[in-house]
């Protein structure tokens, strides 16, 4: 939830003066200063107390750089954010839309800035591949980047909230499927494959999985702060050990335990014992500036940690347990649903249920489920025009009533120990335009040409990505976000490096057989309504009549188990093939969860009518 609303933007002027005074000591004597929105982990969602760029700008979206000089403020923020952005910022911000034509990104506004700028960063926030390339744009135009080691936000966040002392347990290995010390072993082999001699872990869902750690240090997120380092004859985490708990401790024999920010002067002495051996250790994206800055840039392999390629592909344990956390979480989706059908229709909920009173009772469900520790996201609980602001999330007070004339689209999901789920559904609980109808079914025809389509071993996402919006461009529509992204187990619901999108970073990891990626292809018309839908899935081996070349062939199964709503779909705009796709899923959806409902249920006989044949 964020503290600005649409009705009432954080005020941020005394903030951003703030900071702007402070720019202008002499100590620091900065032209412009960079607040980017990850932590010293580069972590995609952080901490409250990591929110630095949140509490500057009061835009509450999970991705965004803003820059303050001496005269302006920016935020740079791209598609999926954009119409969040321009509710969230005040008069003292312009918002950059990253992607929209003449509008520069970050680097390219760095460049444009005036010869001899002196542009201050956190070195801890910034990492070490970003750190070059601002260096470089700079020194082009005779400026320079300088890492300010006093981070100048929190010099002017008053009541700043202070670091999180969650308790860190121990994932039983009925729910890891392996231990750290095979796991370590795993790791040691990669990295001597790449020619270092350790690996420096930053990234926290790495650490979690490694040593099979959760904690609660950033909310949905099973993660705690940590650092790791791996050699070939040690095994280091240096963490907080008073947030241990006895049997977590007790996994972690044969593992030397230090203190967190001990990492700094681990990584002086091990630089000494790099340069000796002329060895080198593995620095992935999300060691920051500063780490590097410590260890010293000739001791460092800038290369992907083994670790993330590693964890990406699920071990068997894990892929059932992801197959099972995604029943019960079906079966939460099928009791919420009968509830809200009858709340809205029968029970006068219509024009009085909030999008909020309606997320909290999806989380109270899935919170009875076996195994449930939470949510994995702030759950999308959007009406009419809310549902265009992709990543919208509802604040109580500012959020619409649910309009039974109106699109309503959920995207929510749940941690539980034995996976992570991700699902997104778009509904109309009364008569949906014919417009509305075409978009979704549009949604809906990428979806499954997305799921059906059958590709050799080694194609990467941004290949498939067309896959799911080619019935959109057919109409000249589309949507600004990537199509699909990888999931963790019971970690981070975003996870690398795979993923399906038309952004670079696709091309470099193909899918991989035993990888967890979601299917959710989406359409969004600004203050009107929003379309997704998402299924997780997992990437499969499927068995071809031939094997050209002697290739494998995969395809994507999906693991999600709830109904699309066929009132929105018509039924024209679809092949053969595509009502079959659509009677086979919601067959596989019936078949599955019905036993597990009470006949005559407001779920059972949901459930009954929405997965019909059509």
């Amino acid at each position: 939830m964020s503290d600005s609303t649409a009705a009432n933007p954080v005020n941020t002027t005394d903030r951003v003066s703030a900071l702007r005074k402070l720019m202008q000591d002499p100590k620091y004597n900065l032209d412009a200063y960079i607040i980017p929105s990850e932590d010293a982990h580069q972590s995609e969602y952080v901490a409250a107390c990591d929110k630095r760029r949140e509490f500057i700008s009061g835009f509450s979206g999970s991705a965004g750089t803003a820059i303050v000089t001496n005269s302006a403020a920016y935020l740079f923020t791209d598609g999926r954010y954009h119409a969040q952005a321009s509710i969230e910022l005040d008069k003292n911000w312009t918002l950059m839309r990253v992607g929209v034509p003449d509008v520069p990104t970050v680097p390219k506004f760095l460049a444009e800035l005036p010869g001899g700028s002196t542009v201050g960063i956190d070195p801890s926030l910034l990492s070490v591949n970003e750190a070059d390339n601002y260096t470089k744009i700079l020194e082009e135009k005779g400026s320079k980047i300088v890492g300010v080691k006093d981070n100048l936000v929190d010099a002017v966040w008053e009541n700043k909230p202070s670091m999180p002392k969650e308790s860190i347990f121990y994932l039983d290995i009925k729910f890891s499927g392996k231990s750290w010390i095979d796991k370590v072993s795993q790791v040691r082999k990669e990295a001597e494959k790449l020619g270092a001699s350790g690996v420096l872990v930053a990234a926290l869902d790495q650490i979690a999985w490694l040593f099979n750690l959760r904690g609660n240090d950033i909310m949905y997120n099973p993660l705690f702060f940590s650092y790791s380092l791996i050699t070939k004859d040690k095994v280091s985490l240096f963490v907080d050990s008073s947030k241990l708990t006895k049997e977590a401790l007790e996994s972690l024999n044969g593992v030397e335990i230090l203190p967190y920010n001990a990492i700094f002067s681990a990584l002086e002495s091990e630089s000494a014992s790099l340069a000796e051996s002329k060895s080198k250790l593995i620095t992935d994206s999300s060691v920051s500036w500063a780490l590097i800055n410590t260890l010293g840039e000739q001791n460092c392999l800038k290369k992907m940690s083994p670790i993330t390629h590693l964890k990406a592909i699920k071990n068997e344990t894990e892929l059932n347990g992801t197959r099972q956390c995604h029943i019960r979480d079906g079966v939460a989706m099928a009791k919420w649903y009968g509830w809200l059908e009858h709340e809205l229709i029968f029970n006068g909920g219509h024009l009085k249920l909030s999008e909020c009173d309606v997320a909290d009772k999806l989380e109270s469900l899935r919170r009875e489920q076996e195994n449930c520790v939470g949510l994995s996201f702030d759950t999308i609980s959007s009406v009419g025009p809310n549902g265009a602001i992709i990543h919208y999330s509802p604040s109580r007070g500012s959020d619409l009533k649910l309009d039974i004339n109106q699109i309503y689209l959920v995207d929510s999901g749940g941690q539980y120990y034995d996976g992570t789920t991700d699902v997104t559904r778009t509904w109309h609980f009364g008569t949906p335009t014919a417009w509305e109808r075409e978009c979704f079914t549009r949604v809906l025809k990428g979806h499954i040409g997305l799921d059906s389509i059958v590709f050799p071993e080694g194609t990467n996402g941004y290949a498939l990505d067309t896959m799911a919006r080619a019935s959109l461009w057919n109409a000249g529509l589309d949507y600004r976000h990537g199509t699909g992204h990888g999931i963790g187990s019971f970690l981070n619901v975003h996870e690398g490096p795979h993923g399906i999108s038309f952004r670079p970073g696709s091309l470099d990891n193909p899918l991989k057989a035993g990888m967890l990626v979601t299917n959710e292809p989406g359409y969004y018309e600004e203050g009107k309504f929003g379309i997704r839908i998402e299924n997780t899935c997992e990437v499969v081996y499927h068995k071809t009549p031939n094997n050209f070349g002697g290739m494998k062939f995969l395809k994507l199964e999906p693991v999600t188990l709830c109904p699309i709503q066929t009132k929105l779909i018509v039924v024209s705009l679809l092949t053969h093939e595509e009502v079959e796709w659509v009677n086979n899923y919601h067959k596989r959806v019936w078949d599955t969860l019905s036993p597990l409902l009470e006949k005559g249920s407001p779920a059972y006989n949901w459930l009954d009518r929405n997965t019909s044949p059509i």
